[in-house]
């Protein structure tokens, strides 16, 4: 009596082989990118319809106070983290998760936070770079660019050419322009030198028709004036870049939080503490809204 032997499977095993850690989705990428574009979008005109803002051009902004100044800054920080927050957690959420378990599933959720905090930072560029090129796009209205006057001390401009009995023809932007370049040099260390301070005499004397002490006081008025200007002009320059600076990299730090709590999110781990206490709110008001049972 023989006893036959089982086949023997000799096909080789196929080995499963783990996703790359560098591996990425794009289709949650982008959502998050459009999320963090889109709320961004609203809270900054939000910000801008209730006069929050680090910088203008507009005279009455000179009067700002320090404190408006903080607060814009602070709000810019604010509604970053806000935006971006939202976007890495749709891009951690919307992520399809990998076959096999692996121990790097919150670096590959926070990778996708990161990429699509990068990517809206790039569609933001773009869309300021397309709104900025239309807005200084000369057109056949437009003045040349040689008689352009600085836009930060067009009020001065205007105070140091300033007369009662001027000629209606007359073209006063050149002599505007090359006034308003010679204010700007009032910010330098040097200062106005002497020969440009005795042209803008000349200059307002006649256009003006003001002459001797006049003249010269309202010379001396709009340079200080547009030193004062410029001077509040370049501190809401700095801050502005430095709040941008600041918001952008707190926002990568919680594009890739939100990122990690949406992938907790999506495979059921323990949530953070905001969420559950979110969770436990909704679970409430359903509780409420659900009648209760008749008995039998």
């Amino acid at each position: 009596m023989s006893i036959e032997a089982p086949p023997v499977d000799v096909t080789p095993a196929v080995r499963t082989r783990a996703p790359d850690a560098w591996t990425l989705q794009w289709t949650p990428i982008v959502a998050g990118a459009l999320t963090a574009a889109a709320v961004s979008s609203i809270l900054l005109t939000f910000a801008a319809t209730v006069g929050l803002g680090v910088s203008s051009a507009a005279p009455t902004w000179r009067d700002a106070s320090v404190a408006l100044w903080l607060l814009s800054g602070i709000y810019l920080v604010l509604q970053a983290l806000i935006s971006f927050g939202c976007g890495g957690y749709v891009a951690g959420r919307v992520r399809a998760p990998y076959d096999l378990v692996s121990d790097d599933t919150e670096r590959r959720d926070g990778m996708h936070g990161v990429t699509a905090w990068a990517l809206a930072i790039v569609l933001g560029v773009i869309l300021s770079a397309m709104i900025a090129s239309a807005a200084n796009r000369q057109s056949s209205t437009s003045p040349p660019a040689t008689t352009t006057e600085p836009s930060v001390i067009s009020y001065e401009i205007d105070h140091l050419f300033r007369s009662p009995r001027r000629v209606p023809t007359a073209d006063l932007a050149p002599a505007r322009a090359e006034a308003g370049r010679i204010l700007l040099t009032s910010s330098s260390h040097s200062g106005v030198s002497t020969d440009d301070r005795a042209y803008l005499v000349q200059l307002v004397t006649a256009t003006t028709g003001l002459t001797g002490a006049d003249a010269e006081r309202r010379v001396d008025n709009a340079i200080t004036d547009a030193r004062t200007a410029i001077k509040h002009a370049r501190a809401g320059t700095i801050i502005l870049s430095f709040s941008i600076a600041t918001a952008l990299l707190l926002g990568a730090i919680d594009a890739w939080l939100g990122a990690e709590s949406g992938g907790r999110h999506r495979d059921g781990m323990p949530l953070s503490g905001w969420m559950l206490r979110s969770n436990r709110y909704h679970r409430r008001r359903d509780m409420w809204r659900r009648p209760a049972s008749l008995p039998e």
